[in-house]
C-alpha cells in the first residue's frame, strides 16, 4: 500500500493477495494497529500527504498520487481524519509557537 497507495482494492482483494480470509486481516489489523482496513488506510494517506505537502508538492498532485479523484475528495478526507484542511493543518504546524512570558 505504501508502494502504490492509489491502489484502491478492497480489504477483501488484499486477503486474498496474502493469502488470508477477508475476517482474518479485519481481525488482525484491528489486532495490531487498532482500527479498520478503511480507517488505516485513510491513515496512511494522511501521511503521506503531509510527507509529499511537506516537501512543496500541490494539494492536488498528492491528491491524484493518492488516487483520488479530485482534490476536493482529497480535502475533504484529510479533513475528517485531522479536522482542518490540509493548507491551514501545515500553516499552524509550520508556524513557531508563542512564547508564553508568564510561566517561569
Amino acid at each position: 500500500m505504501i508502494a502504490a497507495p492509489a491502489d484502491h482494492a478492497s480489504v477483501a482483494q488484499w486477503a486474498s493477495r496474502i493469502a488470508l480470509s477477508e475476517r482474518s486481516l479485519s481481525r488482525m489489523l484491528a489486532e495490531e494497529v487498532g482500527m479498520s482496513f478503511g480507517r488505516w488506510r485513510r491513515q496512511l494517506h494522511i501521511v503521506l500527504a503531509l510527507r509529499h505537502l511537506s516537501a512543496g508538492q500541490t494539494v492536488q498532485a498528492v491528491a491524484m498520487d493518492l488516487g483520488y479523484e479530485s482534490a476536493s475528495s482529497f480535502v475533504t478526507m484529510f479533513r475528517k481524519m485531522v479536522g482542518k484542511p490540509p493548507s491551514r493543518y501545515l500553516l499552524e504546524r509550520l508556524r513557531p509557537a508563542p512564547l508564553d512570558h508568564g510561566q517561569r
